[in-house]
Formats: C-alpha cells, structure tokens, sequence
C-alpha cells in the first residue's frame, strides 16, 4: 500500500515508507518537524493491513484528526492529520512506495526464526526466570478522544 501526507501548507508530500515512523523535532525521528510547537517526540505513525494508525505520544501541542485532537485515530483517505502547526491530507493510491534502504525497514523474519528468538526465552529454568506480578490486566481509562476544551468551545 502507498501512503501519503501530502501538506496542506504547500510543502512536498511525505512518503510514508516505513511501517512505524516516529514524527518529532529530534534528529532521530523519522519524519522530522523542526519546529519549536512540534515536540521531541510527537506522535508515531504504524502503517498495517492497509490502514495508517497514528497515535500521539503525549505531545505538547497535540495531534489532531479532522480538528479533533486525539490520543490514538485510524486515517482514513482524505483525514486532515495536524501536528502541531503542520497539516496533511491524508492519501492512499495503488501500487508500491518507492524502494527503501535496508536500514529503514521492519525486519522481515519467518516463523522459523521466530520460533529461534522465542525458545531461549522460553527455555529458562524456573529458577532463573524474573519474577513477575500476578496483577490483573486493567483497561486504560483515558479516552481515545480529548474533551472538548471549554476555552474553544465558543
């Protein structure tokens, strides 16, 4: 699947080649916004199944979807997508995105290997396996979508 951002402040589209790009202002990050509105670490984009998730990663400014700001949203084509100041359309289209560099991808491993990286993990004696709690799972109790701020409500 081709993924694109394509700004709609006039700047080039953005290929979205990887399947998990990190959006900030570090040098590190995958798509960098270097802007100060824009935090280190913003928000991260996953592409999987033919969908683009993205989920924002407590941002000063936030994230925001169609001008709803969001902790977490599926884009859907034609999505409005804010980071920060930044705006994109969100794009879908046929055919592959443009080849990338072997460091820039998800390694790809098949389940014999899988299986490989698991089993030492697994193999360990009793004994020598980290203790771990035996807390139950609780549901995250934040909302995929903030409450409208009452300042902008007009």
């Amino acid at each position: 699947m081709r993924a694109q951002l394509i700004s709609l402040d006039g700047d080039q589209p953005i290929e979205v080649v990887k399947d998990l790009v990190l959006v900030g202002r570090k040098e590190e990050c995958d798509l960098r916004l270097d802007h100060k509105s824009v935090s280190k670490m913003h928000c991260v984009i996953v592409k999987t199944d033919g969908l683009l998730l993205v989920r924002d990663l407590g941002s000063t400014n936030g994230t925001r979807v169609n001008g709803q700001r969001i902790r977490r949203a599926a884009l859907l084509p034609n999505d409005e997508l804010s980071i920060a100041g930044y705006r994109f359309k969100v794009s879908f289209g046929p055919g592959e995105p443009p080849p990338v560099s072997p460091e820039e991808h998800t390694q790809q491993l098949d389940a014999k290997e899988v299986i490989e990286l698991i089993r030492p993990a697994t193999a360990q004696p009793a004994e020598e396996a980290p203790a771990r709690s035996d807390l139950p799972v609780q549901a995250n109790p934040l909302p995929d979508v903030y409450p409208e701020d009452e300042s902008s409500v007009k």
